[in-house]
């Protein structure tokens, strides 16, 4: 009893000192890890990245992704200027990639640090396709998501370290420490690894929509991807939401950002 109340009482200031506001949804969200630590980390590793891989330079798709990346940018500043948050990116730097691979990949760093992969574009097809995906791929950066994830490891790897110790003289410790490492990753991580995805969708919807993309290309991008999809785990067993729950959300959502567009002045959109 002591050490739950003594885990408890830790968890509670733990969340007290370690927070971040999430500049588009308002709430509060675990920060453990400070991005004074996390943006160096992701540069240097961005740079490796490259200097590993076969960078597109020049192309017309690398032209369309620094294009697009550019467009993406400047809709998210626009938003956070206008919503009270002038200065959130001050500590950004932007840059967009493509990279010669056939993995139907894409992702950005903390800090602004965006790559394509090749094997993506098909997919994509065309310039607004990208913009969903770049869209909700920035919407990670801005939103902290990979901060969060690593606040939720290190709170995992510290409850972790809580069971050994309180059952480390009962002959069931291994059973309770196997259930805890499979309780909390489908019953915590994965559920919160989906959430993310899913804030990532709405927010980049908006994004795409600022930056003057049909939102509704995003649900004809999921159709293509679902196209491409075979033998996906169930859904409560996935870190994403399923193709089909994807859809429908980004239906739903759609007028909501065209409708935050039109504050910008944006009400015709790139198809």
């Amino acid at each position: 009893m002591k050490l739950k109340l003594a885990t408890s009482i830790f968890a509670v200031a733990i969340f007290a000192i370690a927070c971040n506001t999430n500049p588009f949804t308002g709430k509060q969200t675990l920060a453990l890890v400070p991005n004074s630590q996390i943006l160096p980390m992701a540069f240097q590793q961005y740079e490796q990245f490259l200097s590993e891989n076969k960078v597109v330079t020049g192309t017309s798709n690398a032209n369309m992704v620094k294009s697009v990346g550019q467009k993406i940018a400047a809709a998210s500043e626009r938003y956070l200027n206008a919503n009270g948050y002038s200065g959130y990116l001050t500590d950004y730097r932007w840059e967009y990639n493509l990279v010669d691979s056939p993995e139907v990949n894409a992702w950005c760093m903390p800090g602004g640090k965006i790559v394509i992969y090749t094997g993506i574009l098909p997919i994509t097809k065309d310039e607004a396709g990208l913009a969903a995906v770049m869209g909700h791929e920035v919407a990670h950066a801005l939103a902290n998501h990979g901060q969060q994830r690593m606040s939720a490891t290190t709170l995992q790897e510290i409850g972790a370290a809580g069971l050994n110790v309180a059952t480390a003289s009962s002959q069931y410790g291994q059973i309770f420490n196997q259930a805890y490492g499979v309780g909390t990753n489908i019953g915590v991580m994965l559920p919160f690894s989906r959430s993310n995805e899913t804030e990532a969708d709405k927010i980049g919807l908006t994004l795409m929509a600022i930056a003057g993309y049909d939102p509704m290309a995003a649900a004809e991008l999921w159709k293509r991807m679902q196209a491409q999809e075979q033998g996906a785990p169930a859904e409560f067993l996935s870190t994403h939401p399923s193709s089909g729950t994807r859809i429908q959300n980004i239906q739903a959502w759609a007028p909501e950002a065209k409708a935050e567009a039109a504050k910008f002045g944006v009400t015709s959109f790139k198809k």
